[in-house]
């Protein structure tokens, strides 16, 4: 019996590379494809399905000139905002993601960037770098304490739930914003707001944990960050299309936020460098999910998606049913 035939569009870490050349016929790149290298490499060996990842847009127009033997594509992603759902589905090309598997790593970094930001780390680096040469006062250089501070989250899914728990360690009281109020179990005590704009005032922290989306676009945006207290911290590790950029650097640069640290950013890889230039902005290059076990699970997830989709079976993580 043949093996179902794939391609994939980047690179992968090794245990999953090895289970793909063990269970599949596949194109595996030394270098990332983008559309053009992807279509032809999927007519060139009549491939079944995609494996892919947000760098790869599957607009509608890609998906429109997609062979009729491709079956299934396969984002390696729990976010599917580069993925034209709609058109997927009436061209009944089976698509997925990969959710769940990356929410602890993306809880960390989150965490991590809180942390950095609260005790300074970006400049604390900085200073080592350069030398030192130079013992502070107790005056200078001062954090803040993330230890009981108010933490807002927006988007209490999965990874919102994920950091909630990380900051009961810190005994940080909850507040989230989310869609619909989670139930009391899920809670475990955080205080919902229906509306972000209530919420804000009352948050010496926020995390954004929410989709991209129609709804979300700019979401924090000048009146937003004004409605912060004035010291706060703000992290984004979901995506950069959540925040006016412009309006983040004013309120770093104003000193209304204390420290902020990003993740994702609205264009990438090419960010606006003035947010570099900013001392009290901690930045990771939307690397959230970028562990060894998180990837290596991402890729198996994805990979078990097409399997199911190349024998009959129905996916475990469909974006349409």
């Amino acid at each position: 019996m043949s093996r179902p035939r794939l391609v994939v569009t980047r690179r992968l870490p090794v245990p999953v590379l090895e289970r793909i050349r063990a269970e599949f016929e596949a194109i595996v790149p030394d270098t990332d494809l983008d559309a053009g290298m992807a279509l032809a490499a999927i007519r060139r060996i009549r491939a079944d399905a995609l494996l892919l990842t947000p760098k790869l847009r599957l607009d509608a127009d890609f998906i429109a000139s997609l062979p009729d033997h491709l079956r299934v594509a396969a984002t390696c992603s729990a976010g599917f905002d580069h993925i034209d759902v709609a058109a997927a589905r009436a061209r009944g090309l089976v698509v997925t993601n990969t959710p769940d598997v990356l929410t602890e790593a993306t809880a960390d970094l989150a965490f991590l960037l809180i942390l950095a930001a609260a005790r300074r780390a970006g400049e604390y680096a900085a200073i080592m770098r350069a030398g030192w040469r130079r013992s502070f006062g107790l005056d200078e250089m001062l954090g803040v304490d993330v230890s009981g501070r108010t933490l807002g989250i927006l988007g209490m899914g999965r990874i919102g739930q994920a950091v909630a728990r990380r900051a009961r360690g810190f005994n940080m009281p909850i507040l989230y914003c989310n869609r619909r109020r989670l139930p009391p179990d899920l809670e475990q005590g955080a205080r919902y707001f229906a509306d972000l704009h209530a919420m804000l005032p009352h948050c010496q922290i926020l995390s954004l944990h929410a989709p991209a989306s129609g709804d979300t676009e700019g979401l924090m945006n000048a009146d937003a960050f004004a409605r912060l207290p004035r010291g706060a911290i703000f992290v984004n590790t979901a995506r950069g299309t959540l925040v006016d950029e412009e309006a983040l650097i004013d309120a770093l640069r104003s000193g209304h936020l204390f420290a902020a640290g990003l993740d994702v950013f609205r264009r990438e890889p090419d960010f606006d460098r003035r947010l570099a230039e900013l001392p009290n902005l901690i930045l990771t290059p939307h690397v959230a999910s970028a562990t060894l076990e998180t990837r290596t699970a991402m890729g198996f997830r994805a990979l078990d998606n097409i399997a199911a989709v190349c024998t009959g079976q129905t996916p475990r993580d469909p974006l349409w049913p």
